[in-house]
């Protein structure tokens, strides 16, 4: 597969826009930073953002942190082009502010994505957060969305069937696989901090699992590598099937993140997600048959199943759902079929 990503499709754009249509009007004439825009959540705010803002004439602008602005235009140079964009360059932990005020700030700036020891993990969680706080205050925004994880709650206890966001579990301290976790409820604790000392109205977005253009098929994702599988018609790779996860389409992964930005309660966490459960082995069968060619590839699975109690990562949205009105509205089967023809295209 060659390095660059072609154009999000015109029907994820239009999805994203017809869903969120009536809350771009507090961005008008306005201005957003967002940090980790060169990551698979970032480019789907960069280029939700610049349909929203062709489509919708909002006047508005929008700035992105990067660590390397020419590699990440090379991936994506359909964006180099675009006016209402720009990129900033900074690490994070310790960016140079940009001139000017802004209206609005999403902080998505991570780690999860590729192996990182759990000390640079977490130092670039809490710092990174931090940092774009001081830089919210700073330049007098109004709102500021913080990407958070459902990682905050630890495992998932196993008579929990979806984890709601009054579950007051925990990650284990003494596990160093839980600094992604750690760090992102220092990072919630940093914006409750900041909107009760700054009147920083921080919204709070609690991330699970996602499909879509973009997401990294190499990496720690199991619906990534199966579909990876899939396209290169090799046998998908079980490590285990037991495993419960849910995902949702980064379109509607978009609709919910704009939504809670612009909607969202200060200090008031939503999660994200879809709350419709599959084992890992039921993921592996439906991407199958939706991401095979003439005939579906094979699946291998593990001899022995897991010998525990299966985990389980899924989400309760009902607080997101009641209070923000929002909806897994594209299908696994659908979005497994969505991001397999976009893979292809790179191909």
């Amino acid at each position: 597969m060659n390095k660059s990503h072609p154009p999000l499709p015109r029907e994820d754009l239009e999805h994203v826009i017809t869903h969120t249509r009536s809350l771009w009007e507090q961005l008008c004439g306005g201005r957003i930073f967002v940090t980790g825009a060169t990551g698979f959540f970032g480019v789907w705010l960069l280029e939700t953002f610049a349909y929203a803002n062709s489509k919708l004439n909002l006047g508005a602008t929008l700035v992105g942190l990067s660590r390397d602005p020419a590699a990440f235009y090379a991936k994506v140079p359909h964006l180099a082009g675009e006016s209402s964009i720009m990129l900033h360059r900074g690490d994070v932990r310790d960016f140079e502010f940009p001139e000017g005020t802004f209206t609005h700030v999403i902080h998505a700036g991570t780690t999860s994505g590729a192996p990182v020891p759990p000390g640079e993990m977490i130092d670039t969680i809490i710092r990174g957060t931090r940092r774009t706080l001081d830089f919210a205050v700073a330049a007098g925004a109004k709102r500021l969305l913080f990407v958070s994880s459902g990682a905050v709650y630890g495992k998932q206890p196993p008579d929990m069937t979806h984890i709601p966001e009054t579950y007051a579990g925990a990650p284990d301290p003494m596990d160093p696989n839980s600094a992604y976790g750690e760090g992102k409820r220092v990072g919630e604790l940093l914006c409750s901090i900041a909107h009760k000392e700054h009147g920083l109205e921080t919204t709070i977005a609690r991330c699970f699992a996602f499909v879509g253009p973009h997401l990294p098929l190499d990496a720690h994702f199991a619906i990534g590598n199966f579909i990876r599988d899939a396209l290169k018609d090799e046998p998908i790779q079980v490590k285990d099937g037991s495993p419960s996860r849910s995902y949702l389409y980064a379109a509607d992964l978009a609709i919910w993140l704009w939504t809670i930005l612009f909607k969202g309660a200060a200090c008031h966490p939503y999660n994200v997600g879809s709350d419709q459960e599959m084992s890992i082995a039921q993921l592996a069968e439906t991407v199958a048959s939706v991401s095979g060619g003439a005939t579906s590839p094979s699946i291998s699975l593990p001899l022995n199943s897991s010998s525990f109690v299966p985990s389980r990562y899924v989400p309760s949205v009902e607080r997101s759902q009641s209070e923000l009105g929002l909806q897994t509205l594209i299908p696994l089967n659908q979005s497994i079929q969505r991001t397999t023809v976009w893979h292809r295209h790179r191909q």
